[in-house]
């Protein structure tokens, strides 16, 4: 094969893997959103349940007042009903009296409600900041080993840059020009291989003759369609990278 030809299929596997590396490194702010997104998530199940118990609480106190109101009233209702004097007086009292006695039923019971549904928070709460600390301690996980994968992407991919710099150093110019211009052009896959007379990248079929100068990988031929780099791996070989 001819050399340079070897050189550009070497540097295109170079290339393509420091560039899926730099993907990776980018995406780091995307996974750590995602990351918080998570945690806020857990924090705001337990800000939510504190805030429904404060408003649990408000409202008790709301029923508390009440309650004590119609108690109030009815102490005065029944030291009343000790001073009529008539049958009226004393229906009417009467009548105020079970008003009030039913408006404390009323009451106690919303209470009763209201404590049973703060035990309830309550436990939500719990469960939840226990949810929270599990999660928080998963996430620092994560992100520890997010970073130490990152550590080592970066490793490789500094490695891969004094690889790259050795095969470009050895390169002929002008096919570095050719090979440098198709991967601008062509979102960085400057080489491809030929199959069966066609271009495995761009699926067009290349002309006989073009195809016969490929097979030979004798010189640098590219595709008369996509202008990318051609090779051709023979049936007896190992697939080139």
């Amino acid at each position: 094969m001819n050399a340079d030809l070897e050189r550009v299929i070497t540097l295109q596997r170079l290339d393509s893997t420091a560039d899926a590396a730099r993907k990776q490194l980018a995406d780091g702010p995307e996974r750590e959103k995602a990351l918080e997104a998570r945690l806020d998530a857990a924090r705001q199940r337990v800000a939510t349940a504190k805030e429904q118990l404060a408003h649990n609480q408000a409202e008790r106190r709301d029923i508390d007042k009440e309650l004590a109101l119609h108690q109030g009233r009815l102490s005065k209702f029944r030291e009343q009903a000790m001073a009529v004097k008539t049958n009226q007086e004393y229906h009417a009292i009467q009548h105020e009296i079970a008003h009030a006695q039913g408006e404390i039923k009323k009451y106690e019971d919303q209470i009763l409600e209201a404590m049973v549904e703060a035990d309830d928070l309550t436990a939500t709460i719990k469960s939840s900041e226990a949810a929270l600390a599990s999660e928080q301690k998963t996430i620092d996980a994560d992100r520890k080993r997010m970073q130490g994968e990152d550590a080592e992407t970066q490793k490789a991919l500094d490695a891969l840059a004094g690889e790259r710099a050795t095969i470009v150093a050895s390169m002929d110019k002008q096919v570095l020009a050719r090979y440098e211009k198709a991967s601008a052009k062509r979102q960085g896959i400057a080489v491809a291989q030929a199959k069966d007379g066609i271009c495995t990248v761009c699926h067009v079929r290349l002309r006989p003759q073009v195809f016969n100068d490929v097979r030979r990988n004798e010189t640098i031929v590219e595709c008369e369609s996509c202008q990318r780099i051609l090779y051709f791996v023979p049936a007896t070989a190992t697939q080139a990278p």
